[in-house]
């Protein structure tokens, strides 16, 4: 995962580029159901507004018939919260009565530092569009994730270099009894993240998502207390898939996972981007794989001055 390139696909559609105004009346277009349409404006070179560009979109295509979208880079990401471009999705949802994922804000980091994305509550976009499956937001500035209800989320991806307990809370507390994949990056706190393990029990106990299968608690400087509290985390023993990827996992926490529970019933164990010793890398081996647990160690990283650091940031 990487926030130097725009998604290439979403819930299975390779993405495509919405054309810009020039070029659309010539543009020939996909299929409305074959693609993640991705509606974006150049904040640098672009005098239209994100929500311009989307009501053009809604009149080229055959709105009914469209699964993803994936919403790009708006005029002022930098400045301003996205509230009119929620809004116009919300106005919209009746057009897009086929839509199932939707991704909010891929914007990279030459577009605007993922710390640095203004972004907002998301509760009224997951309100107004009850039959998503998959939805995912990158910028944790002034987001918001409180009073969320949705019966049929499956998918719920949250990107950030420096999350605010705040969030992680309103994630804990929400009702999403069909969710089954969770992905949530806590960053570092030189970007705003504050959260405690204890403000992840709702996850670690699994109560509030029933479904659960597909845990990711990544990106994170206090990857080795994660991982020491998923070692007799109750949702682990129903996990298909844990990720621990992209932070500061070094032995420690390591050691705290292969003493606790036993994790040979998972599909995967991902760990990339990490600082473990090579014994400890063939322990992990040696424990999982002969299980048949596929296990990602890829992306060693060696401390800098004692330093370890998250995989994305600002």
């Amino acid at each position: 995962m990487t926030v130097s390139k725009h998604l290439q696909e979403l819930d299975g559609l390779p993405a495509f580029d919405f054309p810009d105004a020039e070029a659309e009346p010539k543009a020939t277009l996909p299929d409305a159901g074959s693609v993640a349409w991705r509606i974006a404006v150049d904040a640098y070179d672009s005098e239209e507004e994100w929500a311009s560009a989307f009501a053009r979109f809604l009149k080229a295509v055959d709105t009914s018939e469209v699964r993803a979208v994936i919403v790009g880079s708006w005029a002022d990401a930098y400045d301003s919260a996205p509230d009119d471009e929620i809004a116009a999705i919300v106005a919209a949802s009746g057009q897009l009565p086929s839509l199932r994922a939707l991704f909010f804000g891929d914007i990279t980091f030459e577009q605007c530092e993922i710390s640095w994305i203004n972004q907002t509550s998301m509760t009224p976009l997951l309100d107004g569009l009850p039959q998503l499956r998959s939805f995912g937001v990158r910028g944790g500035q002034s987001l918001d994730m409180t009073g969320i209800k949705h019966e049929r989320l499956r998918s719920l991806t949250v990107e950030t270099g420096g999350l605010d307990a705040g969030v992680v809370r309103g994630i804990g507390a929400a009702e999403l009894p069909a969710l089954e994949h969770l992905d949530i990056w806590l960053g570092t706190s030189w970007y705003g993240a504050n959260t405690v393990v204890a403000d992840l029990e709702p996850f670690l106990t699994g109560a509030r998502l029933p479904a659960l299968k597909s845990l990711a608690l990544r990106n994170s400087e206090i990857q080795d207390d994660v991982a020491a509290a998923l070692a007799g985390a109750p949702v682990v023993a129903r996990l298909e898939t844990l990720d621990l990827s992209m932070g500061t996992l070094g032995d420690e926490g390591a050691q705290a996972l292969l003493a606790g529970q036993p994790l040979t019933h998972l599909k995967k164990l991902d760990l990339h981007h990490h600082y473990l010793s090579e014994p400890m890398q063939e322990r992990i081996r040696a424990t999982l794989e002969p299980a048949g647990v596929v296990v990602d160690l890829s992306e060693c990283e060696s401390e800098d001055d004692g330093a370890r650091y998250t995989a994305v940031a600002e």
